[in-house]
């Protein structure tokens, strides 16, 4: 794994904050919390049952530290309200209010959250910013909004960095948190898309068989988009689990508002992140011409056209959700996206759990060369690293101390352990101890289900062929044109090729408005990451 720049971004961070603070000085110094006596012994049990039913009676150790519970509660925020916006529930939205509730209790310290819908969350949060008026202390969002975010955020200060749940963050994840060389996101979340599959179906000699003699190959966990597409059509329409009702290949993230740009790029991955090329997928860096339409993308948009036919009914409109409950409801033999699906198939009371595996996206057996216009036959694999939910604090806000306080709290070794382990919070694997297969044995994950799933997203972390979404100003409407390029093929209202070109030549459009200069600033952040081994 590569090291961290720490002491680098400490220094940074350090020397933003002192900026900060001079401008708030006075006011910040109203706004420090007063000591008292702690509401909780170290090494303290902590479980969330006493917020009801709808969570798990796990419990664990309350770790030592300055985002502990036992330290937390020794601060005094009554009289202080901090104001905080984040997604609707449950996807983050949950979490955020729990530990908001958790944090009044042991702090005294009001908390107010909005809960806002996906599609208006954007506006909600950044139009008050730019106006100068910010509505909130802390905001959740999408980790690849950062390119609009990043003017009106306050670098997250040294000795937040310096605790053990952020020295344990992973590098792929201090890099999402990073802009311009400082951290100015708080990592809660790790996100990242990789392959479901049904390994009981894969090691049933009865399947095994029957798809030997219809296609002469061994069933096996696919490697590439090609073996993905060959397993999902032998097994659409046929009843592999034995309840009397059709199964299907695969389940997609397809319906056009709903993240299909997301799982577009999964599949474009291996056809365009060429090792042997820098500068980025997404545009020329020194031109700024988009490469949405060059051929590993065009190829990549033909595979998803073709995948149709092994989709569930309804699947062509298929939200986030629905490829969640599909694969883990046990209705489709693979998905692909986050981890949501996976850890859906994995609760206690599903049909399916513990007959599951993770694996690496597909791959490709050739790589598009935008060097040498040409593709280079060699296997391919890239790993996709995309968005995930990040938080930060307010530059203008007068709490600063209290927002880092709860984003610290909220991300304790404590709370974390326990919105890993709940589907529907969309907390996901961000630090290197997620990584260890024995946690999850505990969860009641069978051995080697708990390995492959660790192994696949630790590989990702190792993987020097990297994708990370586009973080530039103006991301949603590049995202928007894409997705809009994605239906139209989908519905067959366009070849692929077509499909596009419509998109590059908006992406073009969009560059132009923002500002290419501006755009290419940004860009070159991402630039940075994909091509940092």
């Amino acid at each position: 794994m590569r090291s961290r720049p720490y002491k680098g971004l400490v220094a940074v961070a350090a020397a933003a904050a002192l900026t900060t603070t001079a401008c708030t000085a006075q006011n910040e110094a109203q706004q420090r919390p007063k000591e008292k006596s702690a509401l909780f012994k170290p090494g303290s049990d902590i479980s969330y049952q006493k917020y009801g039913k709808n969570y798990p009676a796990t419990k664990v150790k309350d770790v030592p530290g300055s985002c502990s519970y036992e330290s937390i509660s020794r601060k005094d925020y009554s009289g202080q309200t901090l104001k905080i916006i984040s997604h609707a529930v449950p996807v983050i939205g949950e979490p955020t209010q729990l530990h908001a509730k958790q944090f009044e209790e042991i702090t005294g310290g009001k908390v107010e959250v909005v809960n806002v819908p996906f599609g208006e969350l954007h506006q909600k949060i950044l139009t008050p910013l730019q106006a100068g008026q910010p509505a909130y202390d802390v905001m959740f969002y999408p980790s690849l909004w950062i390119g609009d975010m990043a003017p009106y955020l306050a670098p997250v200060p040294e000795k937040y960095l310096n605790t053990t749940g952020m020295q344990d963050v992973t590098a792929a994840y201090m890099d999402v948190a990073t802009w311009d060389g400082k951290v100015m996101q708080y990592p809660v979340d790790g996100d990242r898309h990789y392959l479901k599959i049904r390994a009981d179906v894969l090691k049933d000699p009865k399947w095994q068989a029957q798809y030997k003699g219809a296609t002469g190959k061994d069933l096996k966990v696919p490697t590439t988009w090609t073996e993905y597409q060959d397993i999902a059509e032998a097994f659409s329409g046929k009843d592999f689990d034995g309840d009397g009702k059709k199964n299907y290949g695969s389940a997609e993230v397809t319906k056009r508002d709903d993240l299909t740009f997301s799982a577009f790029i999964s599949r474009a991955a291996p056809y365009v992140k060429n090792p042997d090329v820098k500068g980025g997928v997404f545009f020329d860096e020194k031109t700024m011409k988009p490469l949405i339409n060059t051929p590993g993308f065009v190829r990549a948009l033909q595979d998803m056209v073709k995948a149709k036919s092994t989709w569930a009914p309804g699947g062509a409109n298929f939200g986030l959700g629905d490829e969640i409950f599909s694969f883990g409801g046990g209705q489709t033999l693979m998905s692909y996206s986050w981890d949501d699906a996976f850890i859906q198939a994995q609760q206690p009371d599903s049909k399916i759990r513990n007959t599951v595996q993770a694996a690496p996206l597909p791959g490709s057996t050739e790589v598009y060369n935008r060097t040498t216009k040409s593709w280079d036959k060699k296997a391919n694999q890239a790993a996709y690293f995309t968005w995930g939910w990040t938080s930060a604090v307010a530059k203008a806000s007068s709490h600063q101390e209290m927002a880092f306080d709860y984003l610290c709290f909220f991300s304790n070794e404590a709370n974390t352990a326990l919105d890993l382990t709940i589907g529907r919070f969309g907390v996901n694997p961000y630090r290197i101890s997620h990584f260890a297969p024995e946690f999850w044995e505990k969860q009641g994950w069978d051995k080697d289900v708990a390995k492959a799933y660790v192994d696949t997203l630790s590989g990702m972390e190792e993987n020097p062929n990297r994708v990370f979404d586009l973080r530039v100003p103006g991301v949603n409407q590049y995202m928007s044109a894409l997705a809009n390029g994605v239906a139209a093929a989908l519905a067959g209202q366009d070849s692929p090729q077509r499909a596009l070109d419509g998109v590059a030549a908006e992406w073009a459009k969009i560059t132009d408005q923002i500002g290419k200069d501006k755009v290419r600033s940004a860009y070159r952040n991402v630039v940075a990451l994909e091509d940092e081994s």
